[in-house]
């Protein structure tokens, strides 16, 4: 557990090359997100061994530090803090050096006295630390494009684009969310009736308008206007694009949602971009915004509203029958699927599919079997627990981490636990398979759970699950993650290490090495 947000973010600056390295900072729940200048730069082993740090994970366009929730917003301020210190020292001591130095003389000094001999050896030694820099220079330049090559994929960009635009809109998901399951709680409980509206207010308003900010977002990434893109998305969700028709049906406010936002937004972006590039400086103010909210206004409101809406019904129907239809065969799949999309960073890429699915049900059905993978990592922590009882570094990491990991927070024990270990990250899976295979048989009998927001998981999600009624719905959803802790200890337990794991590698009593006629694995012979 991370002490002092400061000393972190001392500790982590220099490892990442430096003030002048870094070229953008963010944060999302866990991570602390970095744009590198030049990815050699990075020292990555000693990153992994500051104090706090869980993993580190490369996603082509950004370099992410795991931190673990909560203290990942205190360390990024104290990381941008320090950033822009650095910036301005390194900005003032080049000054300085510049005027003090006068180019290596000091007035009224003796030049003789003042250079430096050089000496053959000496010239020597300067050649080869510049051949040295040089073979450095080269091999950095080879591990940046064989990096960038192997993350340039389309689909990754992609997924990652949409990453991008979604993440900065997750704090405001939970906490909407949130006031929405209690204000539901509250309602089935007859509780303060007076309240409830307002807290209905608070929750809905700003669902009625994401696609504003999804506009926004969206441009901002794509290298457009980002106001432009959000002037350009808000036609979705406009209610007087009731009087439009569009293929011989009247719009409604809101249709597409935020697939409609996303499109019109990169259409947007395009246009303003076109429009830029052809218009003189003179006629560029004012014809290019123009242009932009009436060409990509206009293509939303007669083709892509209803494209959207048409894409956002077929995977709300899809989702539906995915899990009345093959329950526990999606469930299987999805749950046990999800830990290596956390690992990648890739499972934001599912906010869009959430959002859709609770704009038009009022609830996401994927998000409660997708929770299973963090009871299928609990499960595998524990067991690792229970067996390394003599490791007490690993056993202090899975004690700081498991109060995350019951909230559904997974990178810590992934990045310090199972993944380091190898096949306990396998195990968890299982688990999480089987927790999402036992919510699923469920769906397929009828009964659906459902979550009112995205963003919490494992136990926090008790008070946002929706579907039939709340205590059936919270009793299946409870049952999916003690089957999924069960069969991930269990599995993990058994399968998940080594032989011999747990077992010290010397008597304790005599301190001498374990005799060859004791359990547990023998040690080599000589050759």
């Amino acid at each position: 557990m991370i002490k002092d947000p400061h000393a972190t973010a001392a500790a982590l600056l220099p490892l990442v090359g430096g003030p002048a390295n870094v070229t953008s900072v963010a944060h999302c729940m866990t991570r602390l997100r970095l744009g590198l200048a030049d990815r050699s730069r990075v020292d990555d082993e000693a990153l992994r061994a500051v104090p706090g740090v869980l993993g580190v994970v490369e996603d082509g366009a950004s370099y992410q530090v795991v931190l673990g929730p909560g203290v990942v917003g205190r360390v990024t301020a104290a990381f941008e803090t320090l950033l822009a210190a650095g910036r301005i020292g390194t900005a003032d001591g080049d000054g300085r050096n510049g005027d003090g130095e006068d180019g290596g003389k000091t007035a009224g000094a003796d030049d003789a006295s003042v250079a430096p001999a050089v000496t053959p050896a000496a010239d020597t030694t300067a050649d080869t630390t510049a051949d040295t820099a040089a073979a450095l220079a080269r091999r950095g330049a080879e591990l940046k494009a064989r990096q960038k090559a192997r993350n340039a994929t389309p689909l990754k960009t992609a997924l990652r684009r949409v990453a991008d635009i979604f993440v900065p809109l997750i704090p405001a998901l939970i906490g909407c969310g949130i006031v929405a399951g209690i204000a539901g709680l509250l309602t089935n409980l007859r509780w303060l009736p007076g309240l409830t509206p307002a807290l209905t207010a608070l929750s809905s308003a700003f669902m009625a308008l994401i696609a504003v900010f999804v506009g926004h977002n969206t441009a901002k990434e794509f290298g457009g206007t980002p106001v432009l893109g959000g002037a350009v998305a808000a036609v979705v969700v406009y209610p007087g694009v009731a009087k439009v028709t569009a293929f011989g049906t009247a719009l409604a406010p809101g249709q597409g949602g935020v697939l409609g936002a996303l499109a019109a937004a990169v259409l947007g972006t395009y246009v303003e971009k076109w429009c830029r590039a052809r218009l003189p400086g003179t006629l560029d103010v004012l014809l290019t915004p123009t242009l932009t909210v009436l060409v990509s206004g206009l293509l939303t409101l007669y083709v892509l509203m209803y494209a959207a809406g048409e894409v956002a019904t077929a995977i709300g129907t899809a989702a539906d029958w995915l899990l009345t239809t093959t329950g526990a065969l999606a469930g299987l799949i999805l749950g046990g699927l999800f830990l290596p999309l956390v690992m990648l960073g890739l499972h934001q890429a599912l906010i869009p599919i959430h959002t859709t699915l609770i704009e038009q049900q009022g609830h996401t059905v994927l998000l409660p079997v997708l929770a299973m993978a963090g009871a299928g990592q609990v499960g595998a922590a524990a067991a690792v627990y229970v067996r390394l009882r003599h490791d007490t570094s690993l056993r202090t990491t899975i004690r700081s981490a498991l109060p995350a990991g019951l909230l559904g927070v997974g990178e810590p024990l992934i990045y310090g636990v199972s993944l380091p270990l190898g096949r306990p990250f396998l195990t968890a899976c299982v688990g999480g398979a089987a927790g999402g295979a036992f919510v699923g048989l469920f769906a397929m009998l009828g009964t659906e759970v459902g979550a009112t927001a995205i963003g919490p998981s494992g136990w926090a999600l008790f008070p946002l699950l929706a579907g039939g009624g709340w205590a059936v719905t919270a009793g299946v959803y409870g049952g999916g993650l003690l089957t999924g802790y069960a069969v991930g200890f269990l599995a993990t337990y058994f399968f998940g290490l080594p032989d011999g794991a747990g077992r010290p590698v010397c008597d304790p009593e005599k301190h001498e090495p374990r005799p060859a006629d004791r359990p547990g694995p023998r040690p080599a012979s000589p050759r």
